[in-house]
């Protein structure tokens, strides 16, 4: 709010740069556009939270099931996806609200305490919490917890736990903060509501990697704040260990009040009468005998051309944690894999709009952006190809890692086992996964003809800025004075460094700000050199 007058919304995003959401923010009728009362900050940053009501949640459902539209699985999520809608109009009938309850940026500052800014901001008409409590002393406060915990069924939207904050804004500042959190603030989860239902079937999902993972199918239940029918069961070896039986009685709860989870059985008649599960040995989408591997858990389908398999391995080719292709969703790569057009994420590349045109909810214009963002993906970086061709045990801190090795994918599919030890975070298991993986005659086909249609295979030299801490390696810890952990993690892997979360004698720096915790300590037990924000601009120099 600049003047009193709403200005802008944007996400938090990753802490750094969020999204510009302020037309869909502009939708919720509960918030003024123009702050009420005359006395107020030039420029305010106010921080809360938006969510739909269960009522809200459960009025779309019914349209959609009207509609034979597949259901939202929760409030949250549905929330979530609703500020980033880019129709306006389409927000507006979801109903969003907001509650209000934090101050960012703030010239000049009007309050001393926490509670006298809830004050205020009721003054101003802004929604916020509809219960808090200002209390002295820990039982106090742990007794409002607990007052909390009855309430919560009354509210129109689910909670899952309790925040605690100093009340004294000086005393805020001065608690600071470590990484992750501030020191002034801390949450209070209350323990997961459960229910009863009954077990009626067990399905089994096929994954990218072809791990067959077992699905609860269960008599719909109401739990925190939405309807349950499906629930993870993991592997094998947990349905055992709980004693997981079809067509009897299980407890589910919601980890976090989002996943659903099976807690145990209820070993009543309907158990003893059920025979214990026989996990299925054959894949249940092609009918490929499943393997498991000494040591592991899962059982696989070793069908590299599974229809399910495929279909994630596209997916997650096409993500923008890999190789970030606009226009082409779960919902397209589905389409794309029951025609036959895609098979392999090399097949991507061979797609034409002329068949894309005849698909559902395609046109020549969404036909012609697809191929588009396809022709422009073949310029991403290296680290993004080799994260896309989803070699197990490999993330994204491991691809980039490994682009910036071996600079080339040609020299990475020739590494030897020795050459692969050699980086930092690349251990006995990581490297068998890549060799593995370069050595099967299937991936090999789909590398070579990637190459072919003119992927990026190589690293190129950064020449905007200088190489001035290549092949060192970095850990941050504590509150640097002016740059978040994601600015200086940028600006060190532009200049050829890299990040590792752990500090061991392969650290060459440990970047330290305000309150640096545990790996400083064992930064100075190993003796390793440690320094500051003013130190790393001086490196980069």
């Amino acid at each position: 709010y600049e003047n009193g007058t709403f200005i802008r919304a944007v996400t938090r995003g990753n802490g750094t740069t969020g999204d510009d959401i302020t037309a869909n923010v502009k939708t919720i009728k509960t918030l003024p556009h123009h702050l009420e009362a005359s006395h107020h900050p030039h420029l305010i940053e106010i921080r809360g939270e938006i969510y739909i009501t269960q009522n809200e949640f459960e009025r779309i459902n019914r349209l959609r099931e009207d509609d034979d539209l597949p259901l939202y699985a929760n409030p949250r999520n549905l929330a979530a996806g609703t500020v980033k809608l880019l129709d306006p109009k389409e927000t507006r009938q979801r109903n969003l609200s907001i509650v209000l309850y934090g101050i960012g940026y703030c010239s000049p500052l009007l309050w001393n305490k926490q509670s006298e800014v809830h004050q205020t901001f009721k003054k101003w008409g802004l929604p916020t919490q509809e219960k808090y409590w200002s209390v002295h002393g820990i039982q106090a406060a742990w007794d409002s917890v607990e007052e909390l915990n009855k309430l919560k069924e009354t509210f129109e939207y689910g909670t899952d736990g309790a925040v605690i904050k100093l009340n004294d804004l000086k005393l805020q500042d001065a608690a600071g903060s470590t990484a992750k959190a501030p020191r002034a603030i801390i949450a209070y989860k209350f323990a997961p509501e459960q229910a009863t239902t009954l077990l009626k079937a067990i399905t089994i999902q096929v994954g990218r990697t072809g791990v067959l993972t077992p699905v609860a199918e269960l008599e719909p239940v109401h739990l925190a704040g939405s309807t349950v029918s499906r629930a993870t069961l993991h592997n094998e070896d947990e349905i055992h260990r709980k004693e997981i039986r079809i067509g009897s009685n299980v407890i589910v709860e919601k980890a976090g009040e989002v996943i659903p989870a099976v807690v145990q059985s209820v070993k009543d008649k309907l158990w003893h009468s059920a025979p214990p599960y026989q996990f299925p040995t054959q894949c249940p989408a092609c009918g490929t005998q499943a393997i498991r591997l000494p040591g592991e858990v899962a059982w696989k389908c070793p069908n590299a051309s599974c229809p399910p398999q495929v279909r994630r391995r596209i997916t997650h080719f096409a993500s923008k944690a890999s190789m970030d292709i606009e226009n082409l969703g779960k919902a397209v790569v589905d389409q794309l894999v029951t025609n036959g057009l895609a098979h392999h994420i090399a097949d991507l590349y061979l797609i034409t709009e002329q068949q894309l045109i005849p698909l559902e909810k395609f046109g020549e214009k969404s036909a012609k952006n697809l191929i588009q963002s396809l022709e422009e993906s073949k310029k991403q970086p290296l680290w993004r190809l080799i994260h896309g061709l989803g070699i197990e045990n490999i993330g994204q801190q491991g691809s980039k890692d490994l682009a910036q090795h071996f600079k080339s994918l040609d020299a990475l599919i020739n590494a030897s086992l020795e050459d692969l030890l050699h980086i930092e975070g690349v251990g006995p298991i990581v490297a068998e996964s890549i060799l593995s993986f370069f050595k099967e005659p299937h991936n090999q086909q789909i590398v070579n003809r990637l190459i072919h249609y003119g992927l990026n295979t190589k690293t190129e030299p950064t020449t905007s800025t200088p190489q001035t801490l290549s092949g060192k390696t970095f850990v941050i810890t504590g509150t640097l004075p002016t740059l978040s952990r994601d600015d200086a993690k940028d600006l060190i892997e532009k200049a050829g460094g890299r990040i590792s979360s752990s500090v061991s004698k392969k650290t060459d720096y440990l970047l330290a700000g305000d309150s640096p915790g545990s790996k400083y300590d064992k930064a100075k037990e190993l003796n390793l050199k440690i320094i500051s924000e003013n130190d790393l601009n001086n490196l980069l120099k």
